[in-house]
């Protein structure tokens, strides 16, 4: 079985954030592999290690200039990176970061595709169904529990009132919670191999999406960033027997009796 997992990297968030001249997280610091995408590749290893054979493909879209966050995925596990790496990327939106992952995806075949249900530093949580669209494919997400039966994929899906049984032929697209499994660290002997395994780094040039990605792409703009505004005091009143009317006629002065 090969399952490519959608990984991303962001800055350290113990770090203090910031934002460059286009109203975009700046990016130019140490950048690690997304918490949420570890869940990600440990069910990857675990389905593949189950199957009795095949590798993990991890795929990101970003900074080619530094991949250690790619490395600690390969250092868990994974037996390549491919990361699409291009200054035209820059600006685009979450459509056309689906359509570069697509476009990678298409080139592994894969028998599975998994993500985490969104990133940490973009919390749009679209992509991954963008994606299974793109690729003509079946989406299941918010897995609590996956596993592989011959060329079926059965899933747990969390609801608010508990899981649904969802089962897709494969290829599909799952998107994983952080409950699925317990990610493993990574050994020093993993971390040494990660070093020799392939990171491949390709431009948009590569893929053939001309403009379809960055500015001349994207569906959305940031035009400004404002701070939010400060919290204001709230009001304070003594109940002296007539809370419960005083409650009521605030209620209904903000309608919402």
């Amino acid at each position: 079985m090969n399952v490519v997992v959608c990984v991303k990297q962001i800055p350290d968030p113990a770090a203090p954030q910031s934002l460059d001249a286009s109203h975009n997280l700046d990016r130019s610091g140490k950048l690690i592999l997304d918490e949420a995408d570890t869940y990600g590749v440990e069910m990857a290893l675990q389905l593949v290690d189950k199957a009795g054979g095949g590798e993990v493909t991890v795929v990101s879209m970003g900074s080619g200039a530094d991949v250690a966050g790619l490395r600690n995925a390969l250092a868990m596990g994974a037996a390549k990176a491919v990361i699409v790496s291009d200054d035209a990327l820059r600006g685009t939106d979450a459509l056309g970061t689906a359509k570069v992952l697509a476009a990678v995806i298409k080139r592994e075949s894969p028998d599975l595709i998994l993500a985490a249900t969104e990133s940490s530093d973009g919390y749009t949580g679209t992509t991954p169904v963008q994606l299974a669209e793109l690729l003509g494919l079946a989406s299941i997400t918010f897995a609590k529990s996956v596993t592989v039966e011959g060329s079926t994929v059965k899933v747990e899906r969390q609801t608010e009132s508990g899981y649904d049984e969802v089962s897709a032929p494969t290829p599909c697209v799952v998107t994983v919670t952080a409950g699925v499994v317990e990610p493993r660290y990574a050994s020093f002997k993993g971390i040494m191999a990660a070093k020799s395994k392939p990171v491949e780094i390709l431009s948009v040039a590569d893929l053939g999406l001309g403009n379809e990605v960055g500015p001349a792409g994207a569906r959305q703009e940031i035009t400004a960033v404002l701070a939010a505004e400060s919290r204001q005091a709230g009001e304070k009143h003594v109940d002296e027997g007539d809370g419960a009317q005083k409650i009521v006629a605030y209620l209904e002065s903000i309608k919402v009796l």
